[in-house]
């Protein structure tokens, strides 16, 4: 690596807690997407319609409680409605540190593309 490149402070800041699972990138960048609007059906909805992949809403629940359990985004639930039969819907929000962990995954995934062909892969 060429002296001066790299993310300042990121090995000595990087903890395991830190990593993002493929799968969680995902569903982190899903909340990120929605807004407002993210609980589990649209999280899902919002993956399988970007990225064509079918994913059940026990993935995805599961994704979203490790990420909470990092810190990640957090989660409100809202009042029950009789549409959904007096079930309350549980909404996610990206905190900082789920941002910030979101632009160094990104930022490391781009140096390490740097210089690299993906048609000669």
């Amino acid at each position: 690596m060429e002296e001066g490149r790299g993310i300042s402070g990121y090995t000595a800041s990087y903890h395991m807690r830190d990593h993002l699972g493929d799968f969680e990138h995902v569903v982190l960048l899903a909340v990120v997407r929605l807004g407002n609007n993210a609980y589990g059906m649209t999280i899902r909805q919002e993956i399988e319609r970007r990225i064509g992949r079918a994913v059940s809403i026990g993935q995805i629940y599961s994704a979203l409680n490790r990420l909470e359990n990092k810190g990640f985004v957090s989660s409100m639930v809202s009042d029950p409605t009789p549409v959904r039969g007096g079930r309350a819907k549980r909404y996610f929000k990206a905190e900082p540190l789920g941002v910030d962990v979101l632009r160094r995954a990104r930022t490391v995934l781009s140096l390490m593309w740097e210089g690299l062909d993906p048609q000669t892969l």
